[in-house]
């Protein structure tokens, strides 16, 4: 058990270091949407090139940050009833909303993010707008890597829960702390 307990503490490593990563981009994001409304307010210079920009730039932060966000356990849930469920059954309602919800999700989504991403590397698809950005091809392949985040996230939350609830009774007390911190954050 407590291999299955380190195998998903390292996804979620490597997830929570991706996350951090690039939560940075929120701060370029940031300044383009800054720069944007300026010069459409007072220089009444609009630019559909940055307008775009903003849209790749939420889109990428998003699709690499949502399994973070998961495996931080930030995410959206029906708190009023999740709340007053006892913890075991808390932990047997996020193992199997994993194993039959968030893992095929993932699986579906990446064979049909990966066409989707093909289809545009193939037409050479660009903006709808003369003006707009080249190469929406780049910000497609963003779909399929960050559905791989998710999955790693979806793969690590299950292995962790799978620990607490079928584990010895010293591994759940093990199993429910947060993972180490990532050394991305000492970076920062």
């Amino acid at each position: 058990m407590l291999i299955l307990y380190r195998i998903g503490n390292g996804l979620g490593r490597v997830v929570g270091i991706v996350g951090s990563l690039v939560a940075w981009l929120s701060v370029l994001l940031i300044v383009v949407i800054v720069f944007d409304v300026i010069t459409r307010r007072f220089l009444v210079l609009g630019s559909t090139k940055l307008q775009e920009l903003e849209w790749h730039l939420h889109a990428v932060l998003f699709l690499l940050c949502i399994g973070w966000g998961y495996m931080k356990d930030s995410h959206v849930r029906i708190e009023i009833l999740h709340e007053r469920l006892p913890r075991k059954a808390q932990l047997w309602i996020e193992l199997l909303g994993c194993l039959f919800f968030l893992i095929p999700y993932c699986v579906v989504v990446f064979y049909h993010g990966i066409d989707w991403w093909e289809k545009s590397w193939n037409l050479g698809e660009m903006s709808d707008s003369a003006t707009g950005l080249p190469h929406r091809w780049i910000v497609k392949a963003f779909l399929p890597i960050g559905i791989v985040f998710i999955f790693l996230a979806a793969v690590s939350v299950f292995l962790r829960k799978f620990v607490e609830i079928f584990g010895s009774s010293a591994l759940p007390e093990t199993a429910s702390e947060e993972p180490a911190p990532s050394p991305a954050r000492e970076l920062l």
